[in-house]
């Protein structure tokens, strides 16, 4: 099986807790996860499987869209409801000011990561420090979001929550979208909720329970779950090869294709069996001449 597993991710475990439920499903221990979650969050999860792991680089850089809600009068060390809160006794300004607030939060800006994130400081992830009570203090980063949508204000005994839909480029924290809102507001404000509802060319609609993998499993389809490699960065074009080229590539020599089916200058290309499968990712060297960068 190489491909991916996109999976709805349940709230209460974290991402490498569901690479490890899918390698025991599966019998294979050649698994990992592209983009993590955190553990309160839900939603889209891909797992890249086999062969299919090498691809991960054409991943990273994918754009991600989250549900989230957002409660006012709080703050915490997480930047979520699962740190430390800390009420604040100030109430959420009017409507109109978030709305006017969120503004800086749309196009590039700087973002500085939570303190409590996977961020390494000196090789140590950041959170470990935050832990130990250490000093964390993180670089900020370029983040761009594309889109962001308000999509309610709801007030319960619990406080007032604000609830958004956000695009963004990889790397970015809601968590941390939440909390500056809530300083550049003066009343606090922490992530109550995070749902991702899409991953790149990926959604909810195409992601799979861990309930229903065990489903699979139990009836021996577990493979029925795997989006062939073949399948997979429709954005490259494909190149067709025979035996011999095929043999050729997995050699790591470098292979032509036809101007008429590869666009000349295609930075990258698949190389795919008369048979279907995916032999290798070329990346430009010459005209139309692929050095196989990536063999599956």
């Amino acid at each position: 099986m190489n491909g991916l597993v996109i999976i709805d991710k349940p709230a209460g475990c974290t991402s490498h807790d569901v690479v490890n439920t899918w390698r025991k499903l599966s019998g294979s221990r050649r698994a990992g996860h592209l983009g993590t979650l955190d553990p309160m969050a839900t939603g889209v999860l891909a797992l890249a499987v086999g062969s299919a792991t090498r691809l991960a680089q054409f991943y990273g850089k994918q754009e991600k869209t989250y549900d989230a809600e957002i409660l006012f009068g709080f703050t915490s060390d997480t930047y979520d409801v699962e740190g430390d809160l800390i009420a604040t006794g100030v109430p959420a300004p009017p409507e109109e000011c978030v709305r006017r607030a969120l503004d800086q939060f749309r196009g590039t800006f700087q973002q500085a990561p939570p303190p409590v994130s996977a961020k390494k400081i000196n090789g140590v992830p950041a959170y470990k420090l935050a832990r130990r009570k250490e000093e964390v203090i993180l670089d900020p980063v370029s983040v761009t979001i594309s889109r962001l949508d308000i999509r309610g204000f709801t007030q319960s005994l619990e406080g007032e929550f604000l609830s958004i839909s956000v695009t963004g480029s990889a790397g970015t924290y809601i968590r941390s979208i939440a909390h500056d809102l809530g300083q550049a507001l003066g009343c606090g404000a922490v992530l109550s909720k995070l749902r991702r509802t899409a991953s790149g060319d990926f959604d909810v609609s195409c992601a799979r329970t861990l309930d229903e993998l065990r489903v699979l499993a139990a009836q021996g389809r577990i493979a029925e779950a795997v989006l062939p490699a073949q399948t997979l960065l429709p954005h490259f074009p494909t190149a067709h090869v025979d035996m011999t080229m095929e043999a050729h590539i997995r050699q790591g020599r470098e292979f032509r294709t036809s101007p008429f089916v590869v666009k000349p200058g295609s930075p990258f290309v698949k190389a795919v069996s008369y048979s279907g499968e995916l032999i290798a990712i070329g990346e430009l060297k010459f005209p139309n001449v692929y050095h196989p960068a990536i063999v599956l």
